[in-house]
């Protein structure tokens, strides 16, 4: 339910704020807004202003729609001829078109730029481990090295590394590194690679160049214990340290995890210390299947996680001018990211698979709320570029088409002819269900 509710609140912020752009604008053309619709469907709840607009709230949060008088749709009274869409100049409907991409857009920038002043973290981009002979031992990178940069664009985080890297998705590329040792000894790496991760429907970018994050060293103690699962039923409690399995000691959080995927359905002898005493129990893991359809056993216990050290984690605070710098080369960045993205799928080099629908939006936009205001902020931000994009994209039916179409009369000096329009909206139309059919298919394979 909470998931269903973050994910109602996001698509519905973002609709408000593509659609109030197209009203905005609109009003100030001289258009007359019939209806502004949160939602899709027989309107729920609705109230009307006193230009006449009414404003409704309809029971399908998959989008929303600015409804304006337009003579192609209705018959249109003569009085009221000249406040109609279609009525005013092709850089006028362009100017209502791009609006509303245009404010999602801004949203975007407003966001980061918040986020950025308020001040952002995250791990400082150590390696832990180096898979055998795989890229990034090849290419000379060690455990404990820092990376600083990837193809001179700087990464003082983690996630800074993984944007970088999946611009290179689909490609053949030597990707060049700069990293520093634990000495302080800077050097470049070139990471080579072919048509990288076209495949994978998750891409993994540290996974496919064989690197693994420092992990911070977490001892097997126990967190939380959930209600009902095999943890619970076997007498474990919170802040119970793991001893051993089997008379086989436990090393730590991940050893301890090692010990319990593989033994679904195994009864195991458990030693703990509790309140520093020694206790020994039974335990039955249960058994659980993952997206891609393993199996593995399941105790529903959580660790206790410690926290970072001060050297692991970077935190980063920016001035009003900068965050607001900063705010417009993330929005930019991640438009030229996604585009290219989609280029790469028309061309074959990405797999389509990677196309998300409303069922992964809703999952990301709770497992995001979850994790704070910031992660769920940073996730409005970017669906809202998505959002915008799409848009944008040169489709009959989405904002792109309109634009389009206003081009060509502007070049033309005149409309396109009716029957082209009307073929083009079918063929739009035919694209845009045949992308969203994808995206529920690629939604409903992850469930």
């Amino acid at each position: 339910m909470l998931t269903l509710l973050y994910f109602i609140l996001a698509i519905s912020l973002l609709v408000v704020i593509h659609e109030y752009g197209h009203f905005w604008v609109a009003r100030r053309c001289g258009v007359r807004v019939l209806r502004f619709s949160v939602g899709f469907g027989k309107p729920l709840w609705s109230f009307r202003d006193r230009h006449g607009t009414e404003f409704a709230i309809a029971p399908i949060p998959l989008g929303g729609f600015v409804s304006m008088l337009d003579e192609r749709e209705a018959p249109v009274p003569e009085h009221l001829q000249q406040q109609a869409f279609n009525r005013k100049s092709p850089w006028a409907r362009i100017a209502i078109a791009s609006a509303g991409p245009l404010a999602n857009f801004i949203f975007a920038i407003l966001a980061y730029w918040a986020l950025f002043v308020a001040g952002t973290s995250g791990l400082v981009p150590v390696v832990g481990q180096v898979k055998p002979d795989s890229v990034a031992q090849l290419a000379g990178i060690r455990s404990g090295d820092e990376i600083v940069a990837v193809q001179q664009h700087l990464t003082p985080t983690w996630e800074a590394v993984n944007w970088q890297l999946l611009n290179f998705i689909g490609e053949d590329a030597d990707i060049q590194l700069t990293v520093t040792d634990a000495d302080g000894l800077q050097r470049q790496v070139w990471l080579s690679v072919n048509r990288w991760l076209a495949g994978p429907e998750v891409p993994d970018p540290f996974a496919a160049l064989g690197l693994e994050p420092r992990q911070l060293p977490i001892p097997a103690i126990i967190g939380e214990v959930m209600p009902g699962e095999a943890a619970e039923r076997a007498g474990l409690q919170a802040g119970d340290r793991i001893v051993a399995v089997n008379n086989d000691p436990v090393v730590d959080w991940y050893d301890w995890v090692e010990r319990i995927r593989p033994a679904a359905g195994e009864a195991l002898a458990v030693e703990l210390e509790r309140a520093g005493k020694a206790v020994t129990l039974v335990l039955t893991p249960g058994s659980r299947t993952d997206e891609q359809g393993n199996h593995s056993g399941f105790i529903g216990a959580q660790v206790a996680v410690p926290e970072y050290p001060a050297g692991w984690v970077r935190t980063s605070h920016s001035g009003v001018l900068e965050g607001l710098q900063r705010g417009w080369q993330k929005t930019v960045d991640l438009t030229v990211f996604t585009l290219d993205s989609l280029w790469k799928m028309l061309l074959g080099d990405v797999s389509v698979k990677n196309l998300s629908g409303p069922i992964t939006i809703a999952k990301v936009a709770g497992a995001s709320a979850a994790g704070g205001l910031e992660a769920f902020v940073g996730f409005l931000a970017l669906l809202s570029v998505s959002l915008a994009v799409l848009n944008l994209l040169p489709v009959p039916v989405l904002d792109g088409g309109h634009i389009l179409f206003c081009a060509a009369e502007i070049l033309r000096g005149k409309p396109l002819p009716e029957r082209v329009q009307a073929v083009a909206v079918q063929v739009g139309m035919f694209l845009l269900l045949s992308l969203m059919l994808v995206a529920f298919y690629n939604d409903i394979g992850r469930l």
